[in-house]
């Protein structure tokens, strides 16, 4: 039929033809990238699709703000939608919206997942946190040696120790466990929000994901410990001995380390934001990229130490020993 047409009514024919290809094609490109969505999270840069933000839990509040029902603030030169919001677990977001996985953490991190969980009303990811937390509480108390109604009858008596026996996962807040000795013990996932722990020997333990929410610290020793991921909100960590303890990602914040002694400790991405350490000692710590926002950090010794990468906004360092120390 073609071969029939005057060539010139042909060469129109090709001609539209082509532009109407190339006219999908553009249509299809401009979709492709229009989906795309570049967020900055508290400062930590994501690229997503506006799909994985509305389909993985259509009912949430990020669901709501990509598809225009409330308000987003956007920086129209750089093209990023801005939401103040910590951004550390926003992968773990993302990938949860993706995949349906709930990340593995440790139980102070589900903690921190969890308030972001809520914040942008995540009620699935909410229930697999708890789903995880359940089980993994339960597997726990199976391999704790004692168990917390055999502490209540222990702590009974003077000079209790414990040291080298497993507590994990088991639930002693609120106890008075003053002076208690707990050296070497496995203390992975205890909770010890509010405790009395007064004195209390930690020395060499593994603590790790452990929390200690408002708990009372005063003069207790950590030397040693492990406490990655462990947190200690709130708690009253006076003149606690926290020297050569592994702290990486531990939460002090609003604690009260006044006079504590941490030579040495890894304090690397620990969050001491709004933390009292007047007078505390800091000799070699390392703090990489630790928050010490707004800490009141007020004659304490920072002699020769590495404080380049650290955060201290509003940080209060009056009388501080700073002599050779990195800024």
């Amino acid at each position: 039929m073609l071969e029939k047409l005057p060539f010139f009514l042909l060469l129109k024919s090709t001609h539209l033809s082509l532009s109407l290809s190339l006219y999908r094609m553009q249509i299809m490109k401009d979709h492709t990238f229009s989906s795309l969505i570049r967020l900055n999270i508290g400062g930590k840069k994501f690229c997503t699709t506006i799909d994985t933000l509305t389909q993985g839990e259509p009912d949430s509040m990020l669901a709501a703000m990509f598809r225009g029902r409330l308000m987003v603030s956007e920086d129209p030169d750089k093209g990023y939608v801005f939401i103040d919001r910590d951004g550390k677990h926003f992968r773990h977001i993302l990938n949860w919206l993706r995949d349906g996985v709930v990340p593995t953490l440790t139980d102070a991190g589900y903690s921190e997942l969890m308030r972001e969980a809520e914040y942008y009303q995540l009620l699935g990811l909410l229930e697999g946190i708890n789903s995880v937390l359940n089980k993994r509480k339960e597997g726990n108390e199976l391999d704790a040696e004692l168990t917390r109604a055999d502490i209540i009858k222990c702590i009974q008596y003077k000079k209790v120790k414990f040291r080298g026996i497993s507590f994990s996962g088991l639930d002693l807040s609120k106890l008075d466990l003053s002076y208690v000795d707990f050296s070497y013990a496995s203390l992975q996932n205890v909770l010890f929000s509010r405790a009395n722990l007064l004195c209390a020997k930690f020395r060499d333990v593994d603590a790790e994901g452990s929390i200690f929410h408002n708990a009372t610290l005063r003069e207790c020793e950590f030397t040693g410990a492990n406490l990655r991921g462990a947190s200690l909100a709130g708690a009253n960590l006076q003149s606690a001995t926290l020297q050569d303890a592994c702290l990486v990602d531990c939460n002090f914040r609003g604690a009260n380390l006044r006079s504590a002694h941490l030579q040495t400790a890894d304090l690397t991405n620990a969050n001491f934001e709004g933390a009292n350490l007047e007078g505390a000692n800091l000799k070699g710590a390392k703090l990489n990229n630790a928050n010490l926002k707004g800490a009141n950090l007020q004659r304490a010794y920072l002699r020769h130490v590495n404080l380049q990468n650290a955060h201290l906004e509003d940080a209060k360092l009056d009388g501080a020993n700073l002599l050779g120390a990195i800024r």
